[in-house]
């Protein structure tokens, strides 16, 4: 089983990546890693988004242009560590989902309505926040796309929230957040 490892982290102390490290030890297969901040991912402007369509029309999806979204398609479960920032996540995982959503490698349409092309059954979501999740504009997003593009089947979101609230137990809240991963995934 291969397994996808999105970190969109970038504090070295980030309990977001506790989690989500806690989750993956308890998944069985081999992990890739994609660490966010160390790769060298620019969002699309003009030049990228003309090349990247020239590509696509002539179906060279061996590009490395692609390369990310090949990784990802080929996934067979992804988990994916982003924190709560202002009622989403941060952009470097944007900037990221932006070079995976590809026609004819991550979906493809079929009478205009997409169809997944990956692999995965699974999407792992994995966030934490330092107050309360009013909206979380991140995971449904996420959870959208991996539903209605990618085709992957079920998206599951573990979250502990209130880290920051003043008085908050949080060893008791990532506790509890723990435990609500080994219930769902038997760790």
């Amino acid at each position: 089983m291969k397994i996808l490892f999105i970190n969109a982290c970038v504090r070295t102390e980030s309990r977001t990546l506790e989690l989500a490290q806690y989750l993956l030890s308890g998944l069985d297969g081999e992990i890739t890693k994609i660490d966010l901040e160390k790769e060298d991912i620019l969002p699309l402007k003009e030049k990228t988004l003309e090349k990247r369509e020239q590509l696509v029309r002539a179906q060279k999806f061996d590009d490395t242009f692609f390369h990310y979204a090949r990784e990802f398609a080929e996934a067979d479960e992804i988990v994916m560590a982003a924190p709560y920032w202002d009622l989403s996540f941060p952009s470097l995982l944007k900037i990221y989902l932006e070079a995976v959503t590809v026609s004819g490698v991550t979906f493809q349409y079929d009478a205009g309505v997409p169809k997944g092309m990956c692999h995965a059954k699974r999407l792992f979501y994995v966030t934490t926040a330092g107050g309360p999740i009013f909206a979380d504009f991140g995971y449904s997003y996420v959870k959208t796309l991996a539903e209605n593009f990618y085709g992957i089947g079920e998206t599951i979101c573990f979250k502990a929230e209130n880290l920051d609230v003043e008085g908050a137990d949080v060893a008791a809240l990532i506790g509890k957040t723990k435990k609500e991963m080994e219930l769902f995934c038997g760790l």
